[in-house]
């Protein structure tokens, strides 16, 4: 996947939107207000930092080498994935929307059904 590829993915999903509030090098992509995907944009390769549940933060991060504890973020939560040819783009699609569906799955009841009514 590209920067583009990404772009579109994610402003394709229901209710996101996609602001730059760290400066013209860093887009952040939200829902409902919430970040579930933050890109820099003059990463060489590519790089993007995606929300992960806690159970599976430590295993991914030992099964690909592509995925490293999340820069500049809670290490915890957040992943940092590298661009580098080494996972196919359906593995990248299945981290972005993870990222996408723990941020909808913490909205209240009646935001979650609003947005999935789009």
């Amino acid at each position: 996947m590209n920067i583009e590829e990404i772009h579109e993915y994610c402003l394709n999903k229901s209710g996101v939107t996609d602001s730059m509030p760290f400066g013209d090098t860093v887009v952040v992509y939200k829902v409902c207000g919430k970040i579930f995907l933050l890109m820099s944009l003059n990463d060489s390769p590519l790089q993007f930092n995606v929300k992960c549940d806690p159970s599976k933060v430590i295993t991914l991060r030992e099964q690909y080498s592509c995925v490293i504890p999340g820069y500049h973020m809670n290490k915890k939560h957040w992943n940092t994935i590298t661009i580098d040819g080494s996972v196919n783009n359906k593995l990248l699609i299945e981290w972005i929307d993870h990222s996408y569906e723990i941020i909808i799955a913490r909205l209240s009841k009646t935001e979650r059904m609003k947005l999935l009514s789009k």
